[in-house]
């Protein structure tokens, strides 16, 4: 007699069939491993009431025929299209890029496929219309990389059903939320400058009101206070090289300058480009301390002291975050405790001089 129940115990799968070319269905699997096609479906969708020997019997058959279950057939089983959407900004950057591999990733790990969408304007009509466009394509659920606060109430205030992940930001509301501890990596930037006998430490910081670029200064700010530093104004690039050349030649001309942190690599890297143009060594002359720690920055000349951010860790954590939500959590997660950062000590950076 052979048991056909969703949770009994299946005999061993049989010998394979000759399909003649046909690709195998899930009846076939079925059939094989002397199962239901609702025990199958179940296997596929890791229900928890089907017993182990039963899901391995099916696996095997599932090996043994070929059998390559189709997205549209755990969409029917399961209610849940297996497909997540990203939203980001400026995409091209490092931080964001990376983080976007990194959901890649970890989605596919997952059994999830990825849709994503690169948006030039942050206005909140286009943000709310994109996460429209996501759901209205059966996402399960939203990742949006927003490092501007407008983005992040944008997305918060919209009241938007798709359980959604917002990266990089500090809102509250309807929204789980996960971030690097900005605050703690620009401290340690600013104490480890003012730790090499640095009387101040000059800040090119990044974009007003980008979340990460806010938090830098206000804690470069506070750190020159506390150690009664007199607290230089900040020059506001754009993130990119260019922007932090030409603040850097600004400094470049001034003999009181001597140590210098550039909210990101980039800009840094423009630093170090004007510095060299000016005929100021470095850290001789000038030390510098960039922020994200790009994988060039340990072969440029001199290698760059930074801070690194793991945006493997955020990626990973906002999709694990967001899983969460759609396989069984209703309600949003608090903000999760903020990724750690680290200060990387290269020979761009040392002792102040004389």
């Amino acid at each position: 007699m052979t048991p056909s129940s969703a949770d009994g115990p299946a005999p061993k799968a049989r010998r394979r069939r000759n399909f003649a070319g046909a690709r195998p269905v899930m009846d076939d699997v079925a059939r094989l491993a002397g199962v239901s096609k609702q025990t199958v479906s179940r296997v596929l969708n890791d229900h928890p009431s089907v017993r182990p020997e039963t899901r391995e019997a099916v696996t095997a058959a599932m090996s043994s025929l070929g059998y390559r279950p189709s997205r549209s057939a755990r969409s029917l089983a399961s209610g849940r299209t297996r497909m997540l959407g990203v939203i980001s900004f400026d995409a091209a950057r490092y931080g964001p890029a990376s983080v976007l591999t990194a959901i890649n990733t970890a989605a596919q790990d997952a059994g999830y496929l990825v849709s994503s969408i690169a948006l030039d304007t942050a206005d909140r009509e286009t943000v709310v219309r994109a996460v429209d466009r996501l759901s209205a394509e059966g996402a399960d659920g939203v990742i949006a990389i927003a490092p501007q606060r407008w983005v992040g109430r944008a997305l918060a205030e919209a009241g938007l059903d798709t359980p959604l992940v917002i990266l990089e930001n500090d809102v509250e509301g309807g929204a789980s939320v996960v971030t690097a501890d900005s605050r703690t990596g620009a401290r340690k930037a600013t104490e480890h400058l003012l730790g090499l006998g640095h009387r101040t430490v000059h800040h090119i910081a990044g974009p007003r009101g980008w979340t990460s670029a806010d938090q830098r200064v206000a804690s470069w700010r506070e750190t020159l206070t506390r150690a009664g530093a007199e607290i230089p104004e900040p020059l506001f690039g754009d993130w990119s090289a260019d922007s932090g050349h030409e603040l850097g030649r600004r400094l470049a001309e001034r003999p009181d300058v001597t140590a210098v942190f550039a909210s990101n690599d980039q800009m840094a890297l423009g630093v170090l480009h004007a510095l060299h143009e000016a005929g100021r060594s470095v850290p001789g002359d000038v030390s510098v301390v960039g922020y994200d720690d790009i994988p060039e920055a340990a072969y440029l000349l001199p290698p760059l002291s930074t801070v690194r951010t793991d945006f493997t860790e955020i990626g990973t954590r906002s999709l694990r975050l967001l899983l969460n939500r759609v396989e069984g959590d209703t309600e949003p997660v608090p903000v999760e405790p903020l990724v750690p950062v680290e200060l990387v000590v290269r020979r761009s950076s040392g002792p102040a001089p004389h």
